[in-house]
């Protein structure tokens, strides 16, 4: 003889995901990135001058113009922790066909450490899965840059 008694309905919640501006906009007169710099100089007005580790992507179009600045990470002196589901989660919501990483070095130092070379390979690896190219990871010093990509780091 079946149990006639039923288990308790689960209760499943409703969400729903909105993306908010954060800081006013910032605008570009080049429209589109055509260099590593013109990056650097876009995310230099971002990031700022902060004491802290700051690791941001921009999202770009099939055009390469970009449509957001996000910040994903801020760290510690000497730290941030980073993982691709924070980093790729904006840009799957802002519909980005790529990104460009960027990331402060307090220091004043831009040369990319071994794990900022590491981080760069993960990012990759997980925007190739999802179609969403990483085009660079750049790192700020104080009055520098480097692109891991013209470094031959990516």
């Amino acid at each position: 003889m079946p149990n006639p008694k039923k288990p308790p309905a689960k209760r499943i919640q409703c969400l729903s995901l909105k993306m908010v501006r954060e800081k006013p906009s910032i605008l570009y007169p080049q429209r589109k990135i055509s260099s590593p710099r013109e990056a650097a100089e876009l995310f230099r007005q971002f990031i700022g001058d902060s004491d802290r580790k700051v690791f941001c992507i921009m999202t770009l179009d099939t055009k390469n113009q970009p449509t957001a600045l996000h910040e994903v990470s801020r760290g510690t002196l000497n730290a941030s922790l980073v993982h691709p589901r924070e980093t790729f989660k904006l840009a799957i919501m802002a519909n980005a066909a790529s990104i460009i990483a960027c990331h402060n070095h307090p220091s004043g130092l831009p040369d990319p450490s071994r794990e900022d070379v590491e981080l760069t390979e993960r990012i990759r690896d997980a925007g190739s899965l999802m179609g969403i190219e990483l085009l660079d990871h750049l790192v700020l010093g104080e009055n520098r840059f480097a692109s891991m990509k013209e470094r031959g780091l990516m």
